[in-house]
């Protein structure tokens, strides 16, 4: 018997970021540059001696915070397998190390109080270390808001919009033609078993793209019983990379709304076009169909689905998941760009 999982299981979560995710890089930067800020208000009493304190101690962070994003970069996959407070340690270290280092390179320029050399490099060593314990103290809180519980409970939630309609045609469907052609039957029952098979994979997990491709062709082939010829679908996989990640159910949605809103309001049906490709680090997913008019839309519209679809990603790749609407009169297009995820080989 498959194990039973719950919402509420003690998941273990890495509470360091991921330092590869722009997410992650744009809150670091804005943090730290926060953080100097508000020290450079502390030790000034005027607005022309905070500016000249801002502009001293920029010409030595921003080099530093460079370097340190930089390293954090190139160590992130060594920084994820460790323990919390390890992987604390090497970035406060790293922080520490690096402040002292660009320190002593550039010389004079960053003595402009006429300090020691020694306790100029502590201070400035001391510095880089509490900031980076601010950093992570700061995405240590922010990951425990996000718990797995709660993430993984909206991530669920999310995954399961398969409409009831859906449910309800198909089992209409497969009665209609069960006795007239029952291997064409238990193929449409065998398909819907692995859409919702799907539906209950592990949310934080990827899944390859050509299966997520392989599920959508399977929905596509259910509705087909009850549409017959008025649904057509046009893919374009030839830049898709075979190789890459992506969410689960992902691109299914997107056609059952193409479906709902687009095809089934149609006497005479229409075609559904699917592109996906590779753009430098980007995988794009774009799914168009005809529409009757913005005046036209079915009740429940496209809101939903895409707000669900948006959720996600969000909730999985941070800001570097973006998505496009084009509701024009007689087409609606989706564009969703997410990064370009490898799957390891096999």
């Amino acid at each position: 018997m498959p194990e039973k999982r719950s919402i509420n299981q003690n998941i273990p979560l890495n509470l360091l970021p991921d330092f590869r995710n722009l997410g992650t890089v744009l809150r670091i930067v804005l943090l730290v540059n926060g953080c100097a800020l508000f020290g450079a208000v502390l030790n000034t009493t005027s607005l022309a001696g905070l500016q000249s304190s801002m502009l001293q101690g920029s010409a030595l962070l921003q080099p530093v915070l460079l370097c340190c994003l930089l390293a954090l970069y190139a160590l992130n996959s060594t920084l994820s397998r460790m323990k919390h407070w390890q992987g604390a340690l090497v970035v406060m270290t790293l922080a520490a190390v690096i402040a002292v280092m660009i320190d002593s390179l550039g010389g004079e320029l960053f003595d402009a109080q006429g300090e020691a050399g020694a306790f100029r490099y502590a201070r400035h060593a001391l510095a880089g270390i509490v900031i980076a314990l601010v950093s992570i103290t700061y995405f240590r809180l922010r990951a425990q808001a996000l718990s797995p519980a709660k993430q993984e409970a909206r991530l669920q939630a999310l995954q399961a919009r398969i409409r009831p309609h859906f449910l309800f045609n198909t089992i209409n469907a497969v009665l209609s033609i069960v006795r007239a052609d029952p291997k064409r039957a238990e193929t449409a029952l065998e398909d819907m078993a692995d859409l919702f098979r799907m539906a209950m994979v592990e949310p934080h997990e990827l899944v390859a793209l050509d299966k997520e491709i392989e599920l959508a062709r399977q929905y596509l082939a259910i509705e087909e019983l009850r549409l017959g010829e008025r649904l057509k679908v046009r893919w374009d996989t030839q830049n898709m990379p075979p190789d890459a990640q992506i969410p689960p159910l992902i691109l299914q949605p997107l056609l059952e709304n193409a479906v709902y809103h687009g095809i089934e309001p149609l006497p005479e049906g229409g075609v559904i076009e699917v592109r996906l490709y590779r753009e430098r680090d980007e995988l794009h997913l774009e799914v168009s169909n005809p529409a009757q008019g913005r005046s036209a839309s079915r009740p429940g519209g496209h809101k939903m689905a895409l707000a669900n679809i948006r959720e996600r990603l969000s909730l999985l790749f941070d800001v570097e998941a973006q998505y496009q609407v084009e509701n024009e009169e007689d087409q609606y297009h989706v564009h969703i760009r997410i990064p370009y995820v490898k799957g390891r080989a096999t």
